[in-house]
């Protein structure tokens, strides 16, 4: 429990930054973002993503908003109970009406109480979040139904392009191939911004928040994750590797990862759900630069880096994301509304030793799912085929992601 003139103090000097924040370049989406008293918006993303970026570029079209940042150390031993000293504090100090925006507020216990009381009394909340399983489980008691999520992930393509002042070209791919998306180490360009990164997630997210003993294992696990990307493999298999005394452990560490939005899971295609759940998934890097600064490996499998990347790019644009593998694979099958609705193949170099398996992939999903039409994204390959009825376009990376 804080006293009311700290709590005052921290609110007055949070209130400076967040309106002295450079609000950078807009996101792409932000004139989406409808902001209503019904439901609390829910932002979340893994940290350095640029969530205080974009939550000071919805306040400029606030006219009135309190703001509290509960990541703050100063703020260390805030309570519930705190909460109704802040409200009050906010009313004071900036007027009896206005937008409630709170930043890493999974940081405190029962949170969801004093969110749904603001729901109920008609004010409009934001709230941002980097753990996915924190935030999810108090909104599935508390605010069901009564939220919208909204997922951020690090710089696109044309955000980079924005942020850089250039033009989409090879060139200007191939940095972004390499460096990702994390706004502040494409503004410095200084490495050790991702390194320590990386380690924040694994402490503080992780280590900390699930008194984990031996954090070493969890370091070489994570960088594993980072480095295998498009790769499947047994939960089995990382216990031996890496001697982890249980499969369980194996599992709960790779949904920390997950919930700390350092990698994406991507499930096999079935018709049946519970093969679906026992097939192995596919795991996805957040940003192809914290896997190359983070991971000897990584940069010499440029098939990967590309893989990473289109993915990336499609976890953007579509909420349901598989990979089918029967005869041949597909890289990305993409579900909407219950039905495949596109199908995707990544290819950094489509050659004569190659050629027909990526394509006989693709052409396996496409008939499966009575698709005409399937893509092949390259590193810098255009192309068209026509085989059996079924057109097949070839088309480089950074003219799909530039459009």
């Amino acid at each position: 429990m804080l006293s009311k003139n700290n709590l005052r103090e921290i609110v007055h000097l949070q209130r400076k930054w967040i309106e002295d924040i450079d609000t950078g370049i807009p996101r792409t989406g932000l004139e989406d973002i409808k902001i209503s008293s019904n439901f609390a918006l829910i932002i979340t993303g893994i940290r350095r993503s640029g969530k205080s970026t974009l939550l000071s570029q919805v306040l400029e079209k606030q006219r009135n908003f309190y703001f509290l940042n509960l990541e703050d150390p100063r703020l260390e031993g805030f309570e519930l109970s705190d909460f109704t000293k802040i409200d009050t504090i906010f009313k004071e100090e900036y007027g009896q009406k206005g937008v409630y925006f709170f930043d890493e507020i999974q940081n405190i216990p029962k949170w969801e109480n004093f969110i749904r009381f603001l729901i109920d009394r008609g004010e409009k909340v934001v709230l941002t979040g980097s753990n996915a399983s924190l935030l999810s489980r108090e909104l599935g008691t508390k605010l069901t139904g009564r939220h919208i999520d909204l997922s951020l992930l690090p710089f696109s393509y044309q955000e980079f392009l924005k942020l850089k002042k250039r033009k989409a070209s090879l060139n200007s791919f191939d940095e972004y191939f390499q460096k990702g998306g994390f706004p502040g180490f494409l503004k410095s360009g200084n490495s050790e911004t991702l390194n320590i990164l990386l380690n924040d997630v694994l402490m503080r997210d992780i280590v900390i928040r699930f008194g984990i003993r031996n954090s070493q294992i969890l370091r070489r696990l994570a960088a594993f994750m980072i480095s295998n990307v498009g790769k499947k493999f047994s939960f089995n298999s990382i216990k031996t590797n890496f001697q982890i005394k249980s499969v369980q452990t194996v599992i709960d560490y790779i949904s920390y990862f997950e919930d700390s939005y350092l990698i994406f899971s991507v499930p096999k295609f079935s018709y049946s759900y519970k093969k679906q759940l026992v097939a192995q998934k596919k795991f996805y890097s957040i940003d192809n630069g914290l896997s190359n600064i983070n991971s000897i490996s990584f940069s010499k499998d440029k098939g990967r880096m590309l893989e990473n990347l289109v993915f990336l790019h499609l976890k953007r644009r579509f909420k349901e994301i598989l990979y089918y593998s029967e005869n041949y694979e597909c890289d990305f099958i993409i579900k909407e509304r219950e039905k495949v609705s596109s199908v995707f193949q990544v290819c950094y170099d489509l050659n004569e030793e190659n050629k027909q398996r990526e394509i006989n992939g693709l052409l396996e999903a496409m008939e499966e799912f009575d698709l005409d039409e399937g893509m092949i994204i390259s590193f810098d390959q255009e192309d068209s085929y026509e085989i059996k009825g079924k057109k097949i376009k070839v088309i480089p990376a950074w003219k799909w992601m530039s459009e």
